[in-house]
């Protein structure tokens, strides 16, 4: 019988707080990821006594993430809905007076802004727009909303057949592609057209159109003072196709349209928040190096573009959102560290100076233990925050009077009754260099430590991305399995600095390999991890490195390598943001440097292969397409490897996005694992 089906159908050993060993029933099981929530899309009242947010749920029927939004109170934790219904309502806004809360739904079937009027409830939709719309804000004076939303073009259409018949039954017409980026992972093959500023009065009618060009005008829109101004972030560089993280802060006026530009440097410049006093806009950006990560760092300018300067000098992390407080002396900003989200506040004063907040946001990345958060600020002081516990998905929680006070439980029903893994934190040395790496230990129900328990070492993405102590359905299900887990972030993950994440800038994979082994060893070390049965799995820059780790070493009993790369010389010409990945991940093009792809590529190494391996894609993945999954399985045939192949229709890159297939990967995974174990179970240490 499957491991995974005993574990679920018998009781589990858990120790109480004496010591002594109890019965418990309630393992987690994959079809409760139906059953979780989160907070997302947070807005404060200016006077701190409420917050509003978007309280993600799945739904089994759809089998599609959808949400309502809600209001807690601050003091009285008291929670109420504000909307209701099986849609997604999101990005909900306060008009400036309070008295108002614009939101985006797709309750008709295509998503349209809509006005809730707090006071009285009532509730009326606004537009009839034909594209969905995004980054709502509200102007100053609150007569205005504006928005982004995608405007189609002229499809090409170069050659028409003639001749024919009428009524006959021909082929679809060819399409025609000249276009540098034509298809997007999550979005298919892409619509002519351009992303453009919209505005809309806030007693509704018909939107005005500001920007009208060749270029994608959006991201965060910030109104000027006076209501007459938009701010916002753009690449409308001549040479925008390739030079792809490229984008300055401009202004368009809104009686005029007229845009002026006020940033100009090769690299990025974008989120623009305008000062309470409308006399500054502070922005994030760096200079780019052309190298696989930069620290985004905060940065004030005047509102006509002079006198920019970097007010958060000293920080050797990535800034992701900022905020400004009310007396426009400080700034709120949001980075990782060392596997969390911290917010703090960075004084204008004093480039040096940042008071840390808090280092409990995150809790958005449910599947796997990504850092993910976002934060609101009010004028009273006080900042709602997605709140981090390992245990739970986002919860709601305000930080006043530098406490943190947890607001909401969205997933006591779920889970409080549930036997879930404890999780550890562990720090071990990396044997290419005694380098310190940081993971997390994931101990399974009832963990017992003179027994031998099977390992799981699970590789984060990205490359240059972190996990931490954070809710992941796919770690707890891996670890009620009765594994135990280990999950790490090696040299180039985000959230230890620069030249950690630059240490495999060109270079990847390398010395990455050898933190991951350290971490096996270290548990190994522990005595309680039974060494003929240790597995691996990641996806995306996990399942390059899994591909990577299967070709240096048969240590592992089996593998699944989720959604890779295996040849970068055929990943750049087949994936959607090419022109990223082969002038920051390669110094040369493919053809200039046919060796350096192949050194680094999984495929090079399928030759000393052992290891059972199943591979595991979406069809619809075009950011690292399935031709590279299909490339691996039939080396791994050719090499007479055991090996199998699991597709996951209309799936993209983010195979989670349907509850369902989060259940089909990690079950496909224990699975797997469980068909190639050794004939060595669980057994008492002597």
């Amino acid at each position: 019988m499957n491991l995974r089906n005993t574990l679920l159908s018998v009781s589990l050993l858990v120790m109480t707080s004496n010591g002594q060993a109890t019965e418990a029933t309630d393992v987690l099981k994959s079809q409760n990821i139906f059953d979780i929530e989160y907070a997302a899309d947070l807005a404060i009242s200016q006077d701190g006594k409420k917050v509003y947010f978007v309280r993600q749920f799945m739904d089994i029927q759809s089998d599609r993430k959808l949400g309502n939004i809600w209001s807690v109170d601050t003091q009285s934790k008291n929670l109420l809905p504000v909307t209701t219904g099986d849609h997604a309502d999101y990005n909900p806004v306060l008009s400036p007076d309070g008295k108002t809360l614009a939101f985006i739904s797709t309750r008709t079937g295509k998503a349209q802004i809509y006005m809730k009027w707090l006071q009285t409830g009532q509730v009326a939709k606004l537009t009839n727009l034909s594209a969905a719309p995004s980054g709502l804000s509200w102007s100053p004076n609150g007569r205005y909303l504006a928005f982004s939303m995608f405007v189609e073009g002229q499809a090409k259409t170069p050659v028409s057949l003639t001749g024919k018949p009428k009524g006959a039954n021909w082929a679809d017409p060819a399409v025609y592609i000249d276009d540098v980026y034509y298809r997007f992972d999550g979005g298919g093959y892409a619509t002519k057209g351009k992303t453009q500023i919209f505005i809309l009065s806030a007693q509704g009618g018909t939107p005005r159109q500001i920007t009208n060009d060749e270029y994608d005008n959006g991201g965060p829109l910030a109104w000027g003072a006076d209501s007459k101004a938009i701010y916002f972030s753009a690449n409308r560089s001549e040479n925008r196709d390739f030079a792809p993280l490229n984008s300055d802060i401009f202004k368009v006026s809104i009686p005029s349209s007229k845009i002026v530009q006020l940033t100009q440097r090769d690299g990025p410049d974008s989120n623009p928040s305008v000062s309470p006093d409308g006399k500054h806009i502070a922005y994030l950006g760096f200079d780019d190096k052309r190298s696989n990560y930069e620290n985004a760092q905060l940065y004030v300018m005047n509102t006509d573009g002079s006198k920019s300067r970097q007010v958060s000098k000293g920080l050797d992390r990535s800034i992701n959102a900022i905020a400004w407080d009310k007396k426009g002396k400080n700034i709120y900003i949001q980075y990782d560290d060392q596997g969390k989200t911290l917010l703090a506040l960075q004084s204008l004063n004093n480039a040096e100076k940042r008071t840390i907040l808090s280092d409990k946001l995150g809790g958005q990345s449910y599947g796997r233990p990504y850092t993910s958060a976002e934060f609101s600020a009010s004028d009273a002081g006080n900042v709602a925050i997605t709140f981090s516990n390992p245990l739970r998905p986002a919860d709601v929680a305000v930080i006043s009077n530098n406490k943190v006070d947890q607001l909401t439980n969205l997933n006591e029903d779920a889970l409080a009754h549930k036997s879930l893994a404890n999780i550890e934190e562990i720090w071990f040395k990396s044997s290419a260099d005694g380098h310190d790496i940081q993971g997390w230990i994931a101990y399974p129900p009832g963990f017992v430590k003179n027994k031998k328990y099977p390992l799981i070492l699970e590789i984060h993405g990205g490359p240059v991305t972190a996990y931490g102590p954070h809710f992941s359905m796919e770690i707890q299900l891996f670890a009620a399995a009765g594994n135990v887990v280990l999950y790490t972030n090696p040299r180039g993950s985000s959230s230890y600095g620069k030249a950690f994440a630059n240490s495999i800038d060109k270079n990847y994979p390398s010395q990455d390999y050898d933190d991951l082994m350290s971490g096996v060893d270290a548990l190994l070390a522990k005595g309680f991890i039974d060494d003929k049965q240790l597995f691996v799995t990641g996806g995306s820059g996990g399942g390059v490195l899994t591909a990577w780790t299967i070709g240096h070493t048969n240590r592992f009993a089996a593998a699944v390598v989720a959604k890779p790369v295996i040849n970068w010389y055929s990943f750049v010409l087949t994936a959607d943001f090419y022109p990223y990945f082969y002038q920051y991940w390669f110094s040369k093009k493919p053809w200039e440097d046919p060796q350096g792809y192949m050194k680094y590529s999984p495929i090079s190494y399928v030759g000393n292969v052992t290891t059972p391996t199943m591979l595991l894609a979406g069809e619809s993945d075009y950011r690292t397409p399935i031709s590279e999954t299909e490339q691996y399985y039939q080396a791994l045939k050719i090499e007479g490897v055991k090996t199998a192949m699991v597709r996951i229709p209309d799936a993209s890159h983010s195979i989670y996005r349907k509850p369902s297939n989060l259940m089909t990967k990690v079950e496909y995974i224990l699975w797997w694992f469980e068909q190639n174990k050794p004939d060595s179970q669980q057994q008492e240490k002597p």
